[in-house]
């Protein structure tokens, strides 16, 4: 029963990143004004066309997936002795930024993996230049020199809900990893303790917190962290704004500020903590005119981590780009974190899970 909530949790946390994604990715960039002008006083409140077509995610989605496959590469690369999880989601990133440069799969790459495999994976939508730069060459940023030292922008900590996931993992350790390779794009303050802090808050849901005892927790990390004011703020605003009446577009906007990953994740907390339900929350989230899709995405992964998978809109998840993909993906994660010496270790290996995820 434990391990069937862990999974449910863990596909709850991935489809919902890319739910919020989707459902923001249509009113990206507009303001207030427009997204009323174009979807009617509300809003958006249901999957519109982006790129083309009705539930589309974006690079959000595309590197939270990757980074789900950087940390199984990790657990799989432990029987080797060589432990450094950063360096293997660098690995996984760089395998994302070759899907933003080619048309398709290379099948001559043999440690690729599946996940590089998946053709629908190679659509280009939209990615942030820290992303693009981060990744554009083989060296990986790192604290002490990273990449983008100047971007405070949200997309690091939009792909970080997976590190929320490893729950046998201490909650410092989750924070310090996720900082990391937040700052392998993303090398402003604001930005990879944002990672950290939201990376944190869905541990503890993971864990069975509720999402006020994750933010508690997160704010004594955050404590002993050089520059960690500026998120400290955000999510004690966050909360905050919860006492002072009805939720409210104006009020997301004023979390949300300019657009910084500390806006973005005191959005995703309020929204998670005043949604009436998920489709509540998630509207909530995007309708503003701040980053939508990484505000979608970052409430998404809250809520999907605190109540699982089931209690996503259904409707919506029928029209989700990627979903097959995303279920996959979750799964085998559910079952590396809990099975992985069946799966691979020093009794013996499954061929099929290192064809998968090879050591390479």
């Amino acid at each position: 029963a434990e391990q069937q909530d862990f999974r449910s949790r863990v596909r709850g946390a991935l489809l919902g990143v890319a739910l919020g994604d989707a459902l923001g990715a249509p009113i990206e960039g507009l303001t207030l004004e427009e997204i009323r002008a174009t979807h009617g006083p509300e809003g958006i409140v249901d999957l519109a066309p982006a790129y083309g077509k009705r539930g589309a995610v974006t690079d959000l989605t595309q590197l939270t997936l990757f980074t789900v496959d950087g940390l199984i590469r990790a657990q799989v690369r432990r029987d080797t002795g060589a432990w450094h999880p950063p360096t293997d989601l660098h690995r996984a990133y760089l395998r994302w930024f070759a899907t933003q440069r080619d048309w398709g799969p290379d099948e001559r790459r043999k440690d690729d993996g599946w996940l590089a495999r998946e053709e629908w994976l190679y659509a280009r939508r939209d990615p942030s230049r820290a992303c693009l730069l981060g990744f554009g060459d083989e060296t990986m940023g790192t604290l002490d020199a990273p990449k983008n030292p100047g971007e405070p922008g949200p997309e690091a900590a939009a792909r970080s809900a997976p590190f929320g996931l490893l729950v046998g993992w201490e909650s410092q350790l989750v924070v310090q990893l996720s900082v990391e390779c937040a700052a392998q794009t993303h090398g402003h303050p604001r930005a990879y303790l944002s990672a950290g802090a939201y990376a944190s808050i869905v541990h503890a849901m993971a864990r069975g917190d509720t999402l006020d005892a994750g933010v508690q927790q997160a704010l004594v990390l955050l404590a002993a962290r050089p520059g960690h004011e500026p998120v400290t703020a955000a999510l004690q605003q966050a909360l905050g704004a919860v006492r002072q009446g009805m939720p409210s577009p104006t009020r997301v906007e004023e979390l949300a500020g300019d657009g910084t990953a500390d806006g973005a994740l005191a959005v995703a907390v309020y929204c998670a903590l005043v949604g009436e339900d998920i489709r509540h929350g998630l509207c909530l989230a995007v309708n503003h005119g701040g980053p939508s899709r990484a505000a979608g995405a970052l409430t998404g992964g809250l809520l999907g981590a605190l109540h699982g998978e089931t209690a996503l809109p259904p409707a919506w998840l029928a029209e989700l780009e990627g979903r097959p993909t995303i279920l996959v993906v979750a799964d085998d994660f559910a079952m590396e974190m809990t099975q992985g010496p069946a799966l691979h270790g020093p009794a013996g290996s499954s061929p099929g899970w290192l064809a998968r995820y090879p050591r390479a």
